[in-house]
């Protein structure tokens, strides 16, 4: 769950919101962003420290409608399993949405940045240092879609996130108003269409339960 961004805004959106963060600072910032709400928000939130590899010691199968796991999966070095488990929370029809760093373009951005050695290096494997300094891994379409379907959630559709604008450094300022509209109008456009959407720098999943 991290910080919680996430999380506040489905409950600003009316939705009531499980959020679960095994990191013990992360969740004080998130209960402390939460206690600053309306109290009509703060009653649609539950926050528990937890981690995402262990759902079964917190929730009972079936228990959601819905299962975010977005910027996750590329810290777990071995996910199958608590995929296995974020399924099994899903009740009947409900929707697991996977956000992972796209393992099929990984030469994408040291290439765009010039430099070469990495770009080579990118195109055979998963592993990589993101750009807070730590080695992690990203995930293959394919590798990704079988897994859904060994889980019960087989994939429904799938999109690509920042395909033009992966090379924005955190902290720049955002274009006026109406050039911020044509931007994401473009990359949403791009990150629905072939073949575009197979270059972004993240994908984003979604499997249904059967």
């Amino acid at each position: 769950m991290g910080q919680g961004t996430q999380a506040l805004r489905l409950a600003r959106a009316g939705h009531k919101v499980t959020g679960l963060e095994q990191d013990a600072g992360m969740l004080a910032v998130a209960r402390e962003a939460l206690a600053a709400e309306p109290e009509g928000i703060r009653a649609r939130v539950t926050l528990l420290e937890g981690d995402g590899r262990e759902t079964g010691a917190h929730f009972l199968p079936g228990s959601f409608d819905v299962v975010l796991c977005h910027g996750v999966l590329m810290y777990v070095p071995e996910p199958d399993a608590m995929l296995a488990g974020l399924a099994r929370m899903l009740a009947p029809g409900g929707l697991l949405s996977l956000l992972v760093r796209n393992g099929d373009a990984l030469a994408m951005r040291p290439g765009l940045d010039g430099d070469w050695k990495g770009a080579l290096a990118a195109f055979d494997s998963t592993d990589y240092t993101n750009r807070l300094g730590l080695d992690v891994r990203a995930d293959r379409l394919a590798g990704l879609t079988a897994t859904l379907s060994g889980i019960g959630a087989p994939l429904q559709s799938w999109y690509g996130v920042r395909v033009f604008t992966d090379g924005t450094e955190a902290g720049e300022i955002l274009p006026p108003d109406e050039e911020l509209e044509r931007l994401l109008a473009a990359e949403d456009r791009a990150g629905r269409i072939d073949p575009y959407r197979g270059v972004a720098a993240l994908l984003h999943l979604c499997g249904v339960r059967g």
